[in-house]
């Protein structure tokens, strides 16, 4: 990607400034007068990144048990006892509607105005991801009312009508946009016309049909896009476009490793399932992915408590994720979209096709890491079995998003339903009572019921949900009542 030099400083920090880019003027009736795409856009994918690229990653990583809750900090432990207030998303799901979508539908009335249909596609790809984002967090959300200035309470709409919607909306995008169509200025890719983000849009496409190919035959409108074959050959991530400063850098790495604001503590520590899973095959990617600790070890902590009465497992004797400042916010990976094609032929191709996608996968995400040794993953330690395609694609894809982005990993593990759970528990695991840590207990490639783990879900269950956000509860009477955290979403049902 290109830095777009001239905007960088008056946008890069725009993720704690409540007003910036807010947009008062009715989106129904933009005028080119008052505002251009050109100074929204940037705006908008910095809070999309925001959002996307901070809390969303860190929940994921705690719920995916990539994560464990580190000694003496309780910032995240409720999200290690796979646990979600409302009140906890409500920054996240405020952000993602005020700043992104209303923002998007500002850009995408300007451009259907102006035909500037490289402008209309690049924000509806980035509006088509903000709402397949939300349902995969909470199921159903406001649609079809939810960006009317007429309408203070918008009706939730359920998460399959969702879907619909929104494929229709990046068919119609597709339909009018060319590779030589005309982009606004972006972070994203930088250039000027639509030839990177039609297979980006394509490529969520194909994410959009597998999520839901379960619950809804889309056989045929998957066997029309993978024909194209028209998908991204390198990562789509925000990687080039962020400064050692503060409110600058990435988001992940401001929030968890950066002492712009004078904070040392530590939070996030890899959880003992994804290293060991990782340890047990020596994997290189573990380096890639996670500092040793102050042994040089490489170690990983329980789900569900935070050592608080150890007198040994304290915060150095865990290892913490690699933070950059720079380091990427993926919106959808090269290896994540040959694992969505290797799942597409192992169902309705040949297993051979399966086998070559993925390993393609792999090869990408270790490329990713920087490491080499895949073919060690899929020849010898996860060779390819079309019988068993899910447990094979959900195990890897765990260990491939873990280093990238965890929040699509809870994701496809929900839906897959791999990893399982396996017969030890985090209480096995770490005996609180007498300060007995058994790492040797965890059986490789599982999940574990973590200890205080969420009454309302019990043993060896996935939180499949968040609550509604608070900020939506206090001012939508629309708001429905809560689901059980147990009740998946319509794509994992």
């Amino acid at each position: 990607m290109k830095k777009i030099l001239f905007l960088f400083t008056i946008i890069v920090g725009l993720a704690s400034c409540d007003d910036y880019l807010d947009i008062n003027q009715d989106p129904n009736s933009p005028s080119s007068d008052v505002v251009s795409s050109g100074m929204i856009f940037p705006g908008v994918e910095m809070n999309l990144a925001a959002s996307y690229g901070n809390f969303l990653r860190i929940v994921g990583g705690y719920y995916s048990q990539h994560y464990a809750h580190n000694f003496g900090t309780g910032n995240y432990l409720d999200y290690s006892e796979f646990k979600m207030s409302p009140t906890r998303s409500s920054g996240t799901y405020t952000q993602l509607y005020s700043r992104v979508l209303n923002n998007i539908e500002t850009i995408r009335q300007l451009a259907e105005q102006d035909e500037e249909w490289g402008t209309y596609l690049a924000a509806t790809t980035l509006r088509v991801f903000t709402y397949q984002t939300l349902v995969d967090a909470y199921g159903e959300v406001p649609y079809f009312e939810s960006l009317n200035p007429e309408i203070l309470s918008p009706a939730y709409d359920n998460g399959n009508v969702v879907y619909d919607e929104i494929l229709k909306e990046l068919d119609y995008a597709l339909e009018n946009a060319t590779p030589s169509s005309l982009v606004c200025t972006n972070f994203l890719f930088g250039g000027s016309t639509a030839k990177d983000w039609i297979p980006f849009a394509k490529a969520l496409k194909l994410k959009l049909l597998m999520r839901m190919s379960n619950v809804k035959d889309v056989s045929a409108e998957l066997a029309a896009l993978i024909t194209e074959g028209d998908f991204p050959t390198t990562n789509v991530s925000y990687d080039d476009c962020w400064i050692d400063e503060a409110g600058k850098a990435s988001p992940f790495y401001q929030e968890e490793y950066a002492t712009y604001f004078g904070s040392t503590q530590i939070n996030v520590v890899a959880n003992i399932a994804y290293m060991n899973t990782m340890l047990d095959t020596n994997d290189p990617r573990v380096e890639a992915f996670f500092t040793p600790n102050e042994s040089g070890k490489y170690t990983g902590g329980v789900s569900g408590t935070n050592f608080s009465t150890s007198a040994t497992y304290k915060s150095p004797y865990f290892c913490r994720p690699v933070f950059t400042y720079d380091m990427p916010v993926y919106l959808i990976s090269v290896a994540e979209i040959e694992f969505f094609l290797a799942e597409y032929h192992a169902r309705y191709g040949t297993s051979a096709d399966a086998e070559a996608h993925y390993k393609a996968a792999i090869e990408a995400s270790f490329a990713d890491a920087g490491v080499s040794g895949a073919d060690a993953v899929y020849d010898t330690n996860y060779p390819w079995d079309n019988d068993n395609y899910k447990e094979v694609l959900g195990i890897q894809k765990w260990i491939a998003l873990g280093g990238t982005n965890n929040f699509e990993s809870w994701c496809e593990m929900r839906r897959l339903g791999y990893p399982e759970f396996g017969l030890v528990s985090g209480d096995d695991i770490y005996d609180v009572a007498n300060d007995v840590f058994s790492p040797e207990l965890y059986p490789v490639g599982k999940l574990y019921t973590p200890i205080n783990v969420n009454t309302e879900l019990g043993s060896n269950v996935l939180l499949q949900r968040m609550k509604y956000a608070e900020s939506s509860a206090n001012r939508n009477s629309n708001t429905p009542l809560n689901k059980k955290d147990d009740v998946p979403v319509f794509w994992a049902e």
